[in-house]
């Protein structure tokens, strides 16, 4: 990512708590500000588990869905992706920003930059290391790049845009 990134300017570098997404962060060259409302979704009792376990516990369950036991609920996750979206809103015009964080905090940031419900986070398929940019189309919210591996020539973040990593 550190080629892709080095580049760009951004008034805003944020990062999970999380070790893995501070090391993401390093490894691309940047020592951002530790922000807690990037951190993964707290599955609580389910932490650790995996699908199958939770879905042997659970038929049909997904994150979007729950049950969540001694775990966040949609609204607390989508209230953390809102304070972030609007961190990023009250940059100076032009102002880009990057986020390192996790595939379901990540996925719901995107519903929220959108305006859509938390759960509309379950249509944002999103893998590791990849980059996706939010941004705007005109006056309306929009999604530039979603999912792009970092050797992808087409993932630079459009000007202005902020961008989650």
């Amino acid at each position: 990512m550190r080629p892709l990134l080095a580049s760009q300017d951004f008034a805003l570098v944020e990062s999970s708590p999380r070790q893995r997404a501070l090391r993401t962060a390093q490894l691309a060259g940047f020592q951002p500000a530790v922000d807690e409302d990037l951190a993964e979704w707290d599955y609580g009792e389910l932490e650790g588990l995996t699908a199958e376990e939770i879905t042997s516990r659970y038929p049909g369950w997904t994150i979007w869905e729950g049950p969540w036991p001694g775990g966040e609920r949609p609204e607390e996750v989508a209230a953390r992706a809102e304070r972030v979206a609007g961190r990023v809103l009250a940059l100076p015009a032009g102002g880009k920003a990057l986020v390192f964080a996790h595939g379901h905090i990540l996925r719901a940031l995107a519903a929220c930059w959108l305006g859509r419900p938390i759960v509309d986070g379950r249509l944002f398929a999103l893998g590791t290391a990849t980059v996706s940019t939010l941004g705007w189309e005109h006056d309306q919210p929009a999604v530039h790049h979603w999912n792009v591996p970092p050797g992808f020539s087409g993932a630079r973040p459009a000007p202005g845009a902020p961008a989650v990593g």
